[in-house]
């Protein structure tokens, strides 16, 4: 699953693509990007979307712990000048490409395991002061790209870097070289970038300047220069520029992602006085919000618009938009649900409340036909006096349970020790406490879990 969009601030919702913002100082506590960081990933259509709920339980019938690896090695944690480096740390986003684990700790450092050999290759940080704030995998051009801090900077500014998952298996992160070097990109400066249509978009707040480059070759596609922009939002084929409201109405505009041609523009009728909680958009749909008033649903192409009341819909503190299915998810205070462009509910998950109720999507994953939702959950009815929880695997239009990973599912006890090739021991249930990375390797039909303690696991059958 591909195609994030992630602020370190909260932002209203994850979007198509990974955003990264730049930030005044880093935090002592090792840069808290991941905590409240929101993130939706790319959903694109496959030929096997006939995948049926038998299908997905057998797929997941026999799914067991079977290893485990550690971020932290007090040898290389030793190199880096930065105390917050050198401290182990939790695991805040876990990405998979050509049987390679990248996982990132909250304190910066980046660790890639081989599935292969089940043994740690290297760590990605390049320098002794470089902290990762994120990453990213390219598919169009299979390399990871890294985007990172440094103390030399004081902080201040986001370096990317893009390194081919080629050499990375050889264990040679140095073959990497840096892009968007010309941009300045220091707070509330970001870069995004955009699975779905293939694209990166930064944006530069000395100049106000935005700029949308290719993301296969990384060339400078055009320029928008307006200091009235106060937000961007990407969905398939097109962007929605969101300007400074007046008393009564918000000026938009639709321009193609291709050549920022504008498609259109048009103001939008506000309730005055109102604070708006979210305008998003999705193709020819436009989601308005306001505090305390009835969700819009606007159709841009006729300026129909569909009222939802504010009783039914609350304000979610995220969005899952799942293009092929024309339909969204919508997170709050830990519960899912699934919503259509109708403004109707479809869907509310059973035995299904989130671990994290600020709504960490870093424990949630979307699989690519859009039929599962796999996420770190209560073990049990909710028991908030659980210390362990469980991975449920859900059908996303039925709602229904389709397999749950908890230590009395797992073939071993859970508590026996298993220790491997990382060299530290662990159990079912222990790995099972306090996860705060999940990700699912469609290709291997693997879960990877990352925790508070800096390890990560496999899951597999």
């Amino acid at each position: 699953m591909a195609g994030r969009r992630i602020t370190v601030t909260v932002s209203p919702r994850p979007c198509s693509g990974r955003r990264i913002l730049a930030r005044k100082r880093p935090r002592v506590d090792g840069f808290m990007n991941s905590v409240k960081k929101l993130q939706r990933r790319e959903i694109s259509s496959r030929r096997d979307r006939s995948f049926n709920m038998a299908d997905a339980q057998e797929r997941f019938r026999n799914i067991q712990l079977q290893e485990g690896y550690d971020t932290y090695d007090p040898k290389q944690q030793s190199f880096s000048r930065l105390p917050c480096l050198c401290k182990r740390s939790k695991v805040t986003e876990i990405v998979a490409a050509h049987d390679i684990i990248f996982a990132l700790t909250q304190s910066g450092v980046c660790a890639a395991f081989s599935r292969e050999t089940n043994q740690r290759i290297c760590f990605l940080n390049g320098t002794p002061d470089e902290v990762i704030r994120s990453l990213f995998y390219n598919k169009s051009n299979d390399s990871l790209i890294t985007v990172s801090v440094y103390a030399s900077d004081n902080f201040r500014s986001l370096k990317c870097r893009t390194t081919r998952i080629e050499y990375i298996k050889r264990g040679k992160p140095d073959a990497g070289f840096a892009i968007f070097e010309s941009e300045s990109l220091k707070w509330p400066g970001f870069v995004e970038f955009d699975d779905v249509n293939g694209k990166v978009l930064t944006y530069s707040a000395e100049n106000s300047i935005y700029k949308v480059f290719d993301l296969k070759n990384y060339d400078l596609l055009y320029s928008l220069s307006d200091k009235n922009v106060q937000e961007i939002k990407i969905s398939p084929g097109i962007m929605l520029l969101i300007f400074r409201r007046t008393s009564s109405n918000v000026p938009l505009k639709i321009l193609s992602i291709e050549d920022g041609t504008v498609l259109l523009s048009f103001n939008h009728l506000l309730h005055r006085n109102k604070k708006v909680d979210f305008i998003e958009q999705f193709n020819e749909k436009l989601l308005v919000k306001q505090e305390n008033e009835n969700l819009q649903i606007l159709d841009v192409t006729n300026f129909q618009i569909i009222e939802v009341s504010k009783a039914e819909f609350l304000t979610p503190s995220a969005f899952i938009f799942l293009y092929e299915n024309q339909l969204f998810l919508t997170f709050r205070n830990g519960k899912v649900a699934v919503w259509n462009f109708r403004g109707e509910l479809v869907t509310s998950f059973e035995d299904h409340l989130l671990w994290h109720p600020d709504c960490n999507t870093n424990n949630i994953y979307i699989t690519s036909n859009q039929d599962l939702i796999i996420s770190f959950c209560k073990a049990s009815s909710g028991d908030s006096s659980a210390e362990v929880g469980s991975i449920n695997i859900s059908n996303i239009l039925t709602g229904k349970c389709l397999a749950k990973i908890q230590p009395s599912h797992s073939t071993p006890s859970h508590s026996t020790k298993w220790q491997h090739a990382s060299r530290f021991q662990w159990s079912v249930s222990e790995a099972l406490e306090d996860i705060t990375a999940l990700y699912f390797d469609e290709d291997r039909n693997e879960i990877y879990t990352g925790n508070m303690r800096g390890l990560v696991h496999v899951w597999s059958n």
